[in-house]
């Protein structure tokens, strides 16, 4: 339950905008090509939040102070819900589902019944046959950390409508032309009357490869018909932009007493948080990057028997997304 009555009744504010203002289009938040790699799982806003830092509701104000204090004046009654916040947890039986909305849009085997945003499932040659031949086999797992991007630009975005009535977004982004054709369908207007502005920007390393939050802006504008700015605070930039994914990895390798590698087999667990931006592809090149560079000649090449599997699951925290390396 949301009342927005007192803040609405603020002097100086211009619009407050919840899940019930704006038309619920699902989309994916990721920065990538069309078809998106991945699953739809995401709302400009929604009566269910899955994380610290997911939205409630969006203010525009004259100032900053004033929408600020719009903000306190909103009501939230919140339903509490069973949360999961260790990736260890997300597939066993019974856990809660994150995604339980019926608007969401599969892609790669993800299976929201089991928390699983993306799978895969690679195998090459002959394992279980490589690691037969090897005379040493080595063993081992490693846990990959989350990772702010910590840019010294924020997230910023500037909206206003031009003289030929289109919406113009000028943005900090990795990805000005995805930013145009993601929010189209989103803010409900042909692709030709949004224009999108890329200055140079402070800083991105992956995680200005989303469209993270132009959306605000740019709703708030269509609501008011005059220019927002919005900018991300510090601790926005931690706890609702994206972070590299959090992974455990199980890493087997067989190899002969000359060096040359008769298996390598890699199992990754990966946490993609409360949305799957970039589920399937940062997890995939962790695999398919990193197993190839033992394919090829020489001495030491490998003999064509890998395996990748890895699983992508939803978590109750931040979301993960592009981070320099990718993977």
């Amino acid at each position: 339950k949301i009342d927005v009555s007192k803040a609405r009744a603020l002097p100086g504010v211009a619009a407050v905008l919840t899940w019930k203002d704006i038309p619920r289009v699902v989309y994916s938040t990721a920065g990538q090509s069309d078809p998106i790699p991945g699953p739809l799982d995401s709302f400009s806003l929604d009566n269910k939040v899955r994380f610290v830092g997911d939205r409630v509701a969006f203010v525009a104000a004259e100032t900053g102070e004033i929408a600020e204090a719009a903000l306190k004046l909103i009501e939230v009654v919140y339903e509490p819900l069973p949360s999961i916040l260790d990736m260890n947890e997300a597939m066993r039986e019974g856990a809660p589902i994150i995604h339980d909305e019926p608007e969401f849009v599969n892609f790669a085997d993800s299976n929201p019944s089991k928390n699983i945003a993306a799978e895969i499932r690679i195998d090459i040659g002959n394992v279980e046959k490589g690691f037969a031949e090897a005379d040493y086999i080595f063993e081992g797992n490693y846990d990959v950390p989350k990772v702010q991007q910590a840019h010294i630009e924020p997230h910023v975005a500037i909206t206003y409508w031009d003289e030929d009535d289109r919406l113009v977004i000028r943005t900090s982004t990795q990805v000005p032309f995805h930013v145009r054709r993601m929010l189209a369908p989103v803010l409900g207007l042909p692709v030709k009357r949004i224009r999108v502005i890329k200055p140079r920007i402070g800083g991105g390393f992956g995680g200005k490869q989303e469209v993270l939050m132009e959306d605000v802006a740019a709703h708030l504008t269509i609501a008011t018909r005059r220019p927002v700015i919005y900018e991300y605070s510090r601790e926005e930039e931690f706890i609702a932009a994206r972070s590299r994914h959090p992974m455990r990895i199980h890493m087997k390798t067989g190899v002969k007493k000359d060096g040359t590698i008769t298996a390598n087999e890699m199992y990754a667990l990966s946490d993609t948080g409360a949305y799957g931006c970039h589920a399937l592809t940062v997890t995939g090149n962790t695999g398919h990057k990193a197993m190839a560079l033992y394919v090829g000649d020489g001495p030491y090449r490998v003999s064509p028997n890998i395996r990748f599997y890895a699983d992508v699951v939803y978590t109750n925290t931040p979301p993960s997304g592009a981070f320099r390396g990718y993977g």
